[in-house]
């Protein structure tokens, strides 16, 4: 039993020394890497610019026209003519369509004779009266039916020119509504007619900017079927109260719109232009890591002789064209990792290599 408890004693104490001594081993190689100056990891470079940039107000709205009307008739009648073609421009004043005016017209003539018969009868009672032959009475009668029979032909008068439906102002028409021959009623639709250039943007806008809104301040305007284009405008107007509900104040913006590529009800982006700010810090977008614990940047550093790169933490505000404000933590002319960083360790020697164009929408994170 003692050899034996002997022989298992001896065996354990080369076993945990084989093993002490292999992480021994393991140990000082690795203390022997890590005592090896390493290469210089490979980076893009930039510096921290100091530019102008152009705020922006962004909200969503609405195309209106200028003049937005469904042309109806005042009158009731048979179509008798359609002057118009679906999506015509007209002017103010055309005549888009003729009702049937025949028992109109026919109408009017009997009402003109019974005028000119109440002017002759008038035109006696009145010979009467400076010859004393005739009563007051009679002559105000006369002088009473002769207003009455003007007044009759100048209603039938302004019925027949109500059978001739004009434009009420210049535009662009809409798909028509109505056939030859059909019967219309007054006030049904015809035609939309819309005033296209200039053509509204109204927007709302959160009532804490109301302070930063005037009248003639340039708006941009960005809509889906152009997508390539920018439309400029001027705020024309800002409501004169904030809605209750949503607590937004409404604005109304004016766009020229000579070529008609813009029409009523379009969704809009709209962009309201606040004054530029200078000395804006940026650095290319690239150059952020991103973490949830807060964003920050590889400064490039000189020591002992050789660049490194010292992480440090900043305070980013707004993006664009592929740029990021720095509102903390950097000063103009500090040059910062733009690509490579994924790999790196703070304090890490680094090797500048800006030969190869970085894709501007591109962002780290751990």
């Amino acid at each position: 039993m003692i050899k034996r408890f002997i022989i298992v004693l001896v065996g354990l104490v080369v076993v945990f020394g084989a093993i002490f001594g292999w992480k021994a081993f393991v140990g000082k190689k690795m203390a022997e890497m890590m005592s090896k100056p390493q290469p210089p990891a490979v980076v893009a470079s930039a510096k921290v610019k100091a530019q102008t940039w152009q705020p922006y107000l962004h909200a969503i709205g609405s195309l209106v026209a200028r003049n937005g009307v469904e042309v109806s008739s005042q009158v009731d009648g048979q179509i008798r003519s359609i002057n118009f073609d679906s999506g015509q421009t007209v002017d103010k004043g055309d005549v888009l369509l003729q009702l049937d005016d025949t028992v109109d017209r026919a109408s009017l003539q009997g009402l003109v004779a019974e005028e000119k018969l109440a002017e002759l009868e008038f035109k006696r009672q009145s010979r009467l009266l400076k010859q004393h032959s005739t009563s007051q009475s009679a002559y105000d009668t006369a002088r009473a039916s002769l207003d009455k029979a003007k007044a009759a032909v100048a209603t039938q008068r302004a019925r027949l020119k109500h059978m001739s439906v004009r434009a009420p102002f210049s535009g662009a028409l809409g798909i028509r509504q109505v056939d030859l021959g059909g019967f219309l009623k007054a006030g049904s639709p015809i035609v939309s007619l819309q005033a296209l250039d200039p053509i509204y943007v109204d927007f709302s806008l959160p009532e804490r900017y109301l302070a930063k809104l005037s009248a003639g301040q340039q708006v941009l305007v960005g809509v889906q079927a152009h997508p390539d284009q920018t439309f400029k405008g001027q705020i024309s107007a800002i409501s004169s109260e904030v809605q209750q509900k949503t607590r937004n104040v409404q604005v109304r913006a004016t766009l020229t719109n000579k070529d008609h590529q813009l029409r009523p009800g379009m969704f809009a982006e709209v962009r309201v232009a606040l004054p530029v700010r200078q000395g804006v810090l940026t650095v290319p977008r690239t150059a952020i890591t991103y973490n949830p614990y807060g964003d920050s940047v590889f400064v490039i550093e000189k020591k002992k002789g050789q660049q490194v790169a010292m992480r440090r933490q900043v305070q980013t505000g707004e993006a664009r064209d592929g740029r990021v404000e720095i509102t903390k933590g950097l000063k103009e002319g500090d040059e910062v990792v733009s690509a490579g960083q994924v790999k790196l360790r703070n304090g890490q020697p680094v090797k500048i290599d800006n030969s190869v164009k970085l894709d501007a929408g591109q962002v780290h994170s751990p």
